[in-house]
Order: C-alpha cells, then structure tokens, then sequence
C-alpha cells in the first residue's frame, strides 16, 4: 500500500527502546563502541507494522503531524517505520515528511558521551545517516519532495542535506498542514518555514496509538532560561477531555501504560508557575480511572516540588510508585553556583531566589525519592564566563545531594548552543574548553550514578518487554560497572585526555559484539582477582 503522504523518522526515533526509555541513552554513544546487533535487539529495537506497511504504535511526534495533516484534509497519509519506506513509496507519493530527534548527535547526551568516549558519530547520527541515503535513492526514483522538522532541526542550519526541500522549525499544527497542502500540489514552498505556535484549540487529536502510551500533557515552558530553545509565552495546559481522548485511543489498541509528555508535570493547569494541587490530582486521577495500571511522567521541576510536597505524595499514591516506582524523569539542576543561575536562568528557581537554588534542590530530591520517584538531575557545565569557582559551586551541591542519601542520579552535560537560543554564538564543547574542575566534577557524579543504578536496576528492568533482554541488560550492567568507575577516574585523573585512548576501538560489527563479550568478561575476572589478591594481602598482614 502507498500513501500520498508518508511520515518517518530515523531508527533512534521509530523504537521504544524494549519499552525503558533510558536504554535510548545508549544511542548517544560512538557508534563503532556499541555493536549494532545490540541495537538493533536490545537499546532500539524498531517498532513493528501491522499487516500493512504503517506501523502500529508510532512515536508521539509523527502521529501529531499525522493528525494535523489528516484534519487539513489530506486522507493519505501513513506513519510507517523506516525499514518498511520502500514498501510505503511509490509514483504515488508527493512528499515524505521526517522528523528528527538528534540528526548529527549534537545534543546534550550524545555530545557529553562521543566527546569522552574519543568522538565519532554517535548512533543518533549513524541513524539519521542510514536513513538519509535510503530517502535520498527513493527520492531520485519517485520524485517526491522532502519536509524535516521536529526538536532536532535546528542542526539542519548548519548543514542541510541536499536531498531536503524543506526545513521545517517550530510547532507543526498552525502551518504544516498548508506547507504539505502546496507540496502535493507541486507548488513552490520556501526552503525553510518558522511554524507559529498553535492555540490550544487548534492542537488536533492523535487518531492512531501512541508509542508507550504516549499523551502530551502540557507543551511549553514558562521559565525562559537562555539555553533553551523553549520560549515563556509558549505554555499551555493541554484539557482533560483531549487528553481522554488519546488515552482512549490508546486503550483500545491493548495500552496500559501511559508516558505523560511535558516540560514539568507539576505545572499542569499552573497559571504564574504556582501549582495547582487539584488540576493535577484530577489528571492522575482520571488517568488511572480510565484503565491505565501505570503511568510516568518525562519532566518535573525542583522548585514546585518544594512548593507542594503534598501533590508529589498524591499523585504517587495515585499512580502506585510505592508498586511500580518512576526512574528516570529529568529535572534541572543546571548549575550550584548563585551567579550561573541569575545570569542565564533567572526564572529557574522562581518562586524561590537564586541563591536558595541549593536548598531547593536537595530538599526536592528528599521529596521526590520519599515518594518513590528517583529523577535524573541535569546540570549544564560551560557557560562563556564560567569558572573553576562555579564548577567548585556545583561540586559541592552535588555532594550535598550525595550526602543527604537520596537515590537520584546527577549527570553534568555541556552546554549546546542551539541556534534558536540566546547562547546560539557560544562555540561547541570541546575537551581542552571545559574548564578543569569539570572532571572532578563528572568523576564524583558519575561514580554517584554507578551505585544508584545498581540499587535501581531490578525497578528499571521490570519495565522491560522481554525477559531476555532484561537478562542481558542485568549482565552488561555487571560486568560494565565493575570497570567503568576507573575509567571516570582516569578521566579526572588526565583533565579529560583520557577519552582519546577509545578514539580506535571499533566494536559495531559482529566481532565487535563478540569482543565486547569477551573483554566485559575478562574485565570481571581481572576485577575478582585484584580482590582476591588484596583479600590475601589483608589477611597475611
């Protein structure tokens, strides 16, 4: 079956990640480190099509531009897999439309990871490739024309594909659907397009399922800091009876988890960044109502958390975390220092001052991990005037969230500049850029985040949606962390210069993985023995 209209996105995108998105993060790794047979069948397995060629779950962004374009009247439209494009395409098809995450892994995860792990092309990358030379050769045999828009596209400025006809920046609702309308019709449409923010009325139902549930609860951030692409006047609460309405989409395609997609879960119905206890409650409660057994969130910030400790409690013990627990939202710490934070996030601590940003964090983490939820804290390390005394600053923030005992995890990330941010001239991270308290800094964070993961892992891998995966997660995690602590002390050790020693280690083929087996086992042994001969030391003495 061909479509006129045909939605895809690269193999980093279409997955679900064996159903734990936190195995995703492995896609920001060099790709000649992590062999491709693990990809494929462990960290991003795609997603399976129906009888048909479209697939039957899709990720949340495709099937909103599929909604918008089906309500602007173009009825052939298909969300399908990149591995089945050929069998979607034909002389039918006018335009394919591709969304993209992290096409060249330029983004925070994938530019901290490659740059430690002795660069190269992330998998983001890698996919984003594999999928342009598949478009490319059925664009010259078809002769359809190509849109590319999603959270990713900002690095199409700074090098746009020759096999794109339109970059498309911003929400896809308002404008999208005319821009497709003219490239079906064959009409000329400019070579990049600013989408306009869309009213909520305006926002279309999904009408097909989601991937891992997935419902969009609010869309935008009121907060405004300067790395970020995301403006202030862009938020919006989305109703409850449109959310029902995903949900319910969901529901009847056998779906009982549900990922509530927002910047922060505790602004949901917030009007001036004030929590408003019973619009969320109600969401949760009407979630679960409607039949979904488990429910997470992506974002949450610190400051609302300490504002209402009591909404937190609530919405756990609606969604039973005590049960099924909620790893892995991210929330922003950014940065320990008082002057980084009034500088370039002023509205980040907002109702709190920046120079109580320390306490808040702490006593937001204290709240979230009572209540069974172990978030991601995100910091941004490599601000222009950023000083070993600010990196000092953060340091010992996060000492302070390690010594209050909470099981959360820190991870210091560069900062990016995206070119739709007030920091968009700040050159990219570099090694010899960083300043060099951010090894110490990545040293003591990391080895933090090492033992929380061991504590949580039986938590993470009872999401998993095969057994064997889960097993082989549970072994590479093992064998992995009994090493990788000494390899972040090298890093702290070296200031950095460390990461070039991976720069020539290829595992993506099949001997890769064999490899990779057989070093990760050698590496226990290695480790049992160093403990057996220090056991023997001890006790002759």
């Amino acid at each position: 079956m061909s479509y006129s209209v045909v939605i895809t996105a690269d193999r980093g995108s279409f997955t679900d990640y064996s159903r734990s998105t936190a195995l995703g993060y492995v896609a920001c790794m060099p790709y000649r480190l992590v062999p491709r047979i693990m990809m494929d069948k462990i960290f991003a397995p795609e997603l399976k099509t129906g009888r048909e060629v479209e697939a039957k779950f899709a990720p949340y962004a495709l099937r909103k531009v599929e909604a918008s374009v089906y309500s602007a009247g173009i009825k052939s439209v298909g969300v399908v897999p990149p591995s089945a494009l050929e069998r979607a395409v034909d002389s039918n098809t006018k335009v394919v439309g591709i969304s993209v995450h992290d096409p060249y892994g330029l983004s925070p995860v994938s530019t901290k990871l490659t740059m430690l792990f002795g660069g190269g092309p992330s998998w983001t990358a890698r996919f984003f490739e594999e999928l342009g030379e598949k478009v490319s050769e059925l664009k010259k045999k078809y002769g359809f024309r190509v849109i590319v828009g999603g959270p990713g596209v900002w690095q199409m400025s700074l090098e746009r594909p020759d096999w794109v006809d339109v970059v498309f920046n911003g929400e896809v609702e308002v404008d999208m659907p005319k821009v497709i309308n003219d490239l079906v019709a064959g009409r000329e449409v400019p070579r990049i397009v600013n989408g306009r923010n869309a009213p909520v009325e305006q926002i279309p139902t999904i009408i097909k399922p989601s991937r891992m549930g997935e419902v969009q609860i609010t869309r935008g951030c009121p907060r405004g800091c300067q790395f970020c692409s995301i403006t202030p006047e862009t938020f919006r609460t989305i109703p409850m009876e449109q959310i029902k309405r995903e949900l319910s989409i969901n529901i009847a395609a056998g779906e009982t988890v549900s990922d509530l997609i927002t910047d922060d879960i505790m602004l949901y119905g917030s009007k001036r960044l004030g929590v408003n206890h019973e619009a969320i409650v109600n969401l949760f409660s009407e979630v679960k109502k409607m039949g979904i057994e488990q429910m997470y969130f992506s974002h949450i910030s610190a400051p609302p958390v300490v504002q209402s400790p009591e909404t937190v409690e609530a919405i756990s013990h609606i969604a039973e975390y005590d049960r099924y627990g909620a790893e892995t939202p991210v929330i922003g710490l950014e940065s320990g220092s008082e002057r980084i934070i009034s500088k370039y996030m002023r509205g980040k601590p907002f109702p709190y001052r920046p120079e109580q940003w320390g306490e808040v964090i702490v006593e937001s983490a204290r709240i979230l991990a009572d209540n069974h939820v172990h978030a991601c804290y995100t910091m941004t390390i490599g601000y222009p005037d950023e000083t070993d005394e600010d990196v000092e600053k953060s340091i010992r923030l996060v000492e302070d969230i390690i010594e209050s005992g909470v099981k959360v995890w820190v991870f210091p990330l560069p900062v990016i500049p995206i070119t739709s941010t007030r920091l968009a001239k700040n050159p990219f991270p570099a090694l010899e850029k960083l300043p060099s308290k951010y090894w110490e800094l990545l040293y003591i964070a990391w080895k933090h985040d090492l033992k929380v993961t061991r504590d949580l892992m039986p938590g993470l891998n009872a999401r998993l949606n095969n057994g064997v995966v889960a097993k082989m997660v549970e072994f590479m995690t093992d064998r992995i962390f009994s090493s990788i602590e000494d390899v972040f002390k090298e890093f702290m050790e070296t200031k950095g210069r460390k990461a070039y020693d991976y720069s020539k280690i290829d595992l993506s083929g099949m001997l890769g993985a064999v490899k990779s087996v057989y070093w990760l086992s050698l590496s226990v042994i290695n480790k049992h023995r160093e403990q057996e001969s220090k056991g023997a030391v001890s006790v002759s003495s």
